[in-house]
């Protein structure tokens, strides 16, 4: 029996003749092309929503960058314009500022009632707003033990820091790529801010924790976004800023600080002062806005370093501006670090493809 009549006699069977037979063929054939059809459509579907997703990230942290260097531009001006020399009022103006800048915001988009809604992040707000409080308190306590150049140098190390933390808290991990592009991150900052270096024993240790406390809070704000909680941006800002606001007044208060203020206030020209803080604090609410959402749509690692490439940018637009003196010593130091930024850079968007 040849193998045209099994074919036959199994067509027979089957109930199918040749014109049958050829119509299933091609039903299988449209159906396997549908089917590579729709692949094709969700990778491609895929690769948009992360090229998405990854010019999202980058316009977030170019506007942090603009946002950060303009508010630490405007506070020098608010020293030199005013003699405002009161950390903690100043704090209290950028978080009241925020609080209120943020609760308008989402009230506008969500409502009273879905902010109500938010009971069970309480806990967790406040334990985040002292560590918020705790940490300004620290890094202004350590500056009066330390020179600045050295306080300058200890805080690049944050990224490392950030490293330990994230892997601890969230088990993060990174290539070794990323890991060697820190130390020219680390190295050119260090660089950079190379001048009178002293410093007292508690001095150094209170530096080093306000270091820890810093890349602490940099986790703890990507942690609240996108782990169990996924607080968005704003509603976490108003939060946390209101609390913070109450804090750091009450420190203000308590610390006679706010005598200080008032005794300022009355030798100047009032208005002046008042309008250029509110200015002032508006500024500090972009920042906010955008810092929080640039954290949670990149990584707690990625916002250290960019603190750092910030810092080296500001010392940069000084020189511009302000006319302040650079040795070549600090010059290089400012090129390694944003040569390590580039690094890091690649070095992320390569582990991003990986993991695709």
């Amino acid at each position: 029996m040849g193998v045209g009549s099994l074919v036959a006699d199994a067509q027979r069977l089957l109930g199918l003749g040749g014109g049958d037979a050829r119509d299933l063929s091609l039903a299988q054939s449209e159906k396997a092309t549908e089917a590579g059809a729709a692949g094709t459509a969700a990778a491609l579907a895929e690769a948009a929503a992360a090229r998405e997703a990854l010019l999202s990230s980058a316009f977030w942290l170019f506007m942090y960058f603009a946002a950060n260097v303009g508010l630490t531009l405007y506070n020098k001006a608010v020293l030199e314009l005013t003699g405002f020399h009161f950390p903690w009022a100043l704090t209290a103006v950028h978080t009241l500022a925020s609080g209120i800048g943020a609760l308008a915001l989402a009230l506008a988009r969500d409502g009273w009632r879905a902010q109500r809604a938010v009971r069970s992040a309480t806990g967790v707000l406040l334990a985040f707003s002292f560590l918020y409080t705790i940490n300004i308190a620290v890094s202004n306590v350590s500056l009066n033990m330390v020179t600045l150049p050295f306080h300058q140098i200890v805080r690049s190390t944050t990224p490392v820091f950030a490293v330990g933390l994230a892997y601890v808290m969230q088990g993060k991990t990174h290539s070794y790529q990323t890991y060697l592009s820190l130390v020219p991150v680390v190295l050119g900052v260090a660089i950079a801010t190379l001048g009178d270096i002293s410093f007292t024993f508690m001095g150094f240790v209170l530096t080093i924790l306000g270091t820890l406390l810093a890349a602490l809070k940099t986790v703890v704000t990507n942690l609240v976004q996108v782990g169990p909680l996924k607080m968005d941006s704003v509603s976490l800002l108003w939060r946390l800023s209101l609390l913070a606001f109450l804090q750091t007044s009450a420190i203000s208060v308590l610390s006679g600080e706010l005598d200080q203020v008032r005794a300022r206030l009355d030798e100047a020209d009032r208005q002046q002062v008042l309008y250029i803080l509110v200015g002032n604090g508006i500024t500090a609410f972009i920042l906010n806005v955008v810092s929080f959402t640039a954290n949670g749509k990149t990584s707690a690692l990625t916002m250290t370093v960019a603190a750092n490439v910030k810092q080296v940018l500001v010392i940069g637009l000084s020189i511009i501006i302000f006319a302040v003196p650079v040795t070549l010593l600090n010059a290089t130091g400012i090129f390694i670090t944003l040569a390590g930024g580039a690094m890091y850079t690649l070095s992320e968007l390569r582990e991003k493809q990986a993991r695709r």
